[in-house]
């Protein structure tokens, strides 16, 4: 029996996970990051890998470690383990990330081409009382779900799919929009907005915050054990070992890519004042290094983005229901979630953001603090109480900051967790989660239920 991985099958399943990771957003934080950050770009930086880079990967070790996300909330309890396990599914999956993959890669490639053709998109299709755009959108989503459900149907064949072809492809694409930028560069760094000028770190790791790869971190570790068994290591502490060794991979690939995109953006923001996101940056700095032929690559790098992050998603999504509910087959949950995401896509994606986007605001701070507990295993052991603890004094700060954020606002309660350090920017749990593990070693202390 293999013990570990070839160096080649290694880095094809720490590729795979970088594939999965990286989506459009990752794609538009960094080059905007760099724009508003100017010659405080690298100091940004190191706080945006810190969050951006450094969470996702603990996320990965601390699943494999735990020996499932099942296993890891279920030290808090077993129905809190349930409830959470089914929303990080399904707001990350269906109800959220899956649907806007096919709609961020048809604005960035097909939308851009129908513009230019002069197409009135806007206009009616005669008889159907849709829009041309809404037309075109469906039969693009039908094709995109068809193709990524095609892939997902082999979850243990990702390797040799993302691994091997998509990728490459994919970094090769990035990187021959970064090498024009050094041989034709754009200018110089700008100045820093207000935001970067003090605590440029700070700013970055908030905006690294951001991308909640932390999450997807927590879905990935189903997926990645499948390929590691698949290319022959089949014991369970190889596997974890393997699993950690390729979310390292993953986190390299992703510190590259995010320093490239971000000095991608900082000279053009620099250049072009007023940009309000990275998507446009990249369609600026790609149009004018390259003109058609640039929007065409840039078009490919967000298919290709979105792409393999559908499949990757579709795939974790697909393996849960089917643990929990084995009488519906994996590929029959493939389609299921391929034909959800489709119609929500079309049809009513931004009712589903205003209910996914405030649960994933509410349930990523416990996350985080999950895969912190994770790393103080023989602590929990001798005070269990820490767990459930933290995680109540957590998700009660969270989910008041979640609603707030959904305009609902709790007069009392709303008022009290505004005084907590960093609450403005999403970060008022920290104090209450250090609190209830403070709370929970003295319960146990006091109550006697240490472990041994």
């Amino acid at each position: 029996m293999k013990q570990k991985l070839s160096k080649q099958n290694l880095l094809l399943v720490g590729f795979t996970l970088f594939s999965m990771f990286f989506g459009a957003g990752n794609l538009i934080f960094p080059p905007f990051l760099g724009a508003q950050a100017g010659v405080m770009t690298w100091k940004a930086m190191s706080g945006f890998l810190l969050s951006a880079v450094g969470l996702p990967v603990l996320g990965v070790a601390a699943v494999a470690l735990s020996g499932g996300i099942g296993k890891l909330a279920g030290r808090v309890h077993p129905a809190f383990a349930f409830l959470f396990t089914l929303l990080i599914y399904l707001s990350i999956g269906p109800c959220l990330a899956i649907p806007r993959t096919s709609s961020t890669s048809f604005e960035m490639t097909v939308f851009p081409v129908l513009e230019q053709m002069g197409v009135s998109l806007n206009s009616t299709v005669s008889g159907t009382g849709f829009t041309v755009q809404t037309m075109a959108q469906f039969g693009y989503s039908v094709v995109f779900f068809t193709a990524a459900m095609a892939v997902a149907f082999r979850p243990e064949k990702l390797t040799d799919r993302l691994g091997k072809i998509l990728c490459p492809t994919l970094l090769v694409l990035i990187s021959v929009i970064f090498i024009g930028c050094l041989v034709w560069p754009m200018g110089h760094y700008g100045d820093p907005g207000s935001v970067y000028k003090s605590g440029p770190a700070v700013a970055g790791f908030l905006e690294g915050y951001q991308t909640m790869d932390t999450i997807a971190a927590l879905n990935f570790g189903i997926i990645i054990a499948i390929n590691i068994q698949a290319k022959g290591v089949e014991q369970e502490g190889a596997i974890v070992r393997e699993t950690i060794k390729a979310g390292i991979i993953a986190g390299i690939l992703l510190a590259l890519i995010y320093a490239a995109l971000a000095h991608i953006g900082a000279p053009a923001g620099a250049a072009a004042r007023g940009m309000d996101n990275g998507a446009r940056i990249l369609t600026y700095v790609a149009g004018n290094l390259f003109g058609n032929a640039g929007m065409m690559i840039l078009g490919l790098i967000f298919l290709i983005a979105c792409f393999n992050t559908c499949v990757g998603l579709l795939s974790c999504c697909s393996q849960y229901f089917n643990s929990i509910i084995p009488v519906i087959g994996y590929r029959v949950w493939v389609f299921l979630f391929a034909l959800i995401s489709l119609i929500i896509s079309s049809a009513g994606l931004n009712k589903i953001l205003a209910v996914s986007v405030p649960v994933l605001n509410a349930i990523y701070p416990i996350a985080i603090v999950l895969i912190v507990l994770a790393f103080v295993g023989p602590l929990t052991k001798r005070w269990p109480a820490m767990y459930p603890a933290a995680i109540l004094f957590t998700g009660a700060v969270s989910v008041v900051y979640a609603l707030e954020q959904s305009k609902c606002v709790i007069p009392f309660l709303t008022q009290a967790t505004t005084f907590l350090p960093g609450y403005g920017a999403g970060l008022g749990w920290i104090v209450p989660a250090f609190a209830g593990m403070a709370a929970g070693i003295i319960y146990s202390s006091v109550m006697g239920d240490q472990e041994e």
